[in-house]
């Protein structure tokens, strides 16, 4: 299974940046690709073992989907790792990472890196977690 990496530097500290990405009412305001789409809910559980659900829901009703899984290791600041669970909640055994690195001059660091699914192109999701990444981004700009 080939991996994809998606990242970008955020123009905040890196404890700004670990609670809007971990806090669920942050959440629901960047974990969506367009703005055709939003999060209307989510959950975190951020711990290993504990579990997290961003429901990500087309803005006309057309679509939705809950986004779940499980953490395997959590360090604060530094490193989240979950693996991903399908709809019925059947693991996946697709991991993610996401690596945190403050940059020490007020400016955050946060790379992605998840194995792909079968059924989207390699173009298409990393289009559309690049896409959430940046507007994760947007979003702790204007929610300093």
């Amino acid at each position: 299974m080939n991996k994809i990496k998606v990242k970008a530097i955020i123009d905040a500290n890196i404890q700004k940046v670990w609670k809007h990405w971990n806090n669920p009412e942050s959440i629901k305001g960047w974990a969506f690709a367009s703005n055709t789409w939003e999060c209307p809910y989510a959950e975190n559980d951020l711990k290993v073992g504990g579990r997290f659900l961003t429901r990500m829901s087309a803005k006309d009703n057309s679509e939705s989907f809950d986004f779940t899984g499980i953490y395997t290791e959590v360090v604060e600041f530094d490193t989240i790792k979950y693996i991903m669970d399908k709809a019925d909640g059947e693991k996946q055994h697709r991991e993610c990472k996401i690596l945190f690195l403050d940059l020490g001059d007020g400016t955050t660091k946060v790379e992605e890196e998840f194995y792909l699914e079968e059924i989207n192109s390699e173009e298409v999701q990393k289009a559309g977690w690049q896409a959430i990444l940046e507007n994760f981004k947007k979003f702790v700009a204007n929610n300093q």
